[in-house]
């Protein structure tokens, strides 16, 4: 068993979504645990970390000899085959891995994976959301759909809000959103004062109710 040090992320399976999530935390500097039973795809994910495994059968003991009880989170990524999916997001959850995300394909898997106690993710439902959001408003650069209606949106300032401060804008009392970031220039900030300016053709990221969001982009768009 690799009795090592906590490890901030362990990632099951390399399909393209455990892929492309792997070798991004990687690349961010994270340290990244990754089995897989694929050795042709555990080869290509060792170019960017160095903690990766083949493991033949998922279970509870391969698991543990991998060290996946090591780990602060751990994403599930085997949303094609329900059983192994379910089975093996049952026996990380056992380890007593504090944080467990399962991809799921469908409500019903998705059902099943809650009632065990992990977080369920729908990847390409998701994108899909996102990506008919921006298609709906071209001024609208990004929307990630949170739970209970809540939602992140990137949108491009028009002159509606040219030269005002956020206090002059006050979009938490008018459309109860809170701006958590602005690019002026191309820098970012997430110091949001209230005597921060706003112009025309900066980014901003706020948070809020859907309809509060859409208000808003119907506001400054008009």
């Amino acid at each position: 068993m690799r009795n090592k040090a906590v490890i901030e992320f362990g990632i099951i399976g390399l399909g393209r979504f455990g892929f492309a999530l792997a070798s991004t935390l990687a690349e961010s500097g994270r340290e990244v645990l990754v089995l897989d039973s694929n050795e042709s795809k555990i080869r290509q994910i060792r170019s960017y970390t160095e903690n990766a495994f083949v493991v033949g059968e998922l279970t509870k003991e391969a698991l543990e000899e991998a060290g996946i009880q090591n780990c602060d989170t751990v994403i599930v990524c085997i949303g094609e085959k329900v059983d192994v999916s379910v089975l093996t997001t049952l026996n990380v959850i056992s380890m007593g891995v504090p944080r467990v995300i399962a991809k799921a394909f469908s409500p019903e898997q998705g059902l099943i994976l809650e009632k065990i106690g992990a977080e369920v993710i729908y990847p390409e439902h998701d994108m899909a959301i996102r990506l008919a959001n921006r298609l709906l408003s071209s001024r609208v650069m990004d929307y990630i759909a949170l739970n209970d209606n809540i939602a992140i949106s990137e949108l491009k300032l028009t002159s509606k809000l040219d030269g005002q401060s956020v206090l002059q804008a006050d979009l938490r009392k008018k459309f109860k959103l809170n701006i958590i970031a602005l690019v002026h220039n191309n820098k970012t900030t997430t110091d949001i004062t209230p005597e921060l300016l706003l112009y025309e053709n900066d980014v901003i990221v706020v948070v809020g109710n859907e309809e509060d969001i859409k208000k808003f982009e119907q506001y400054i768009f008009k």
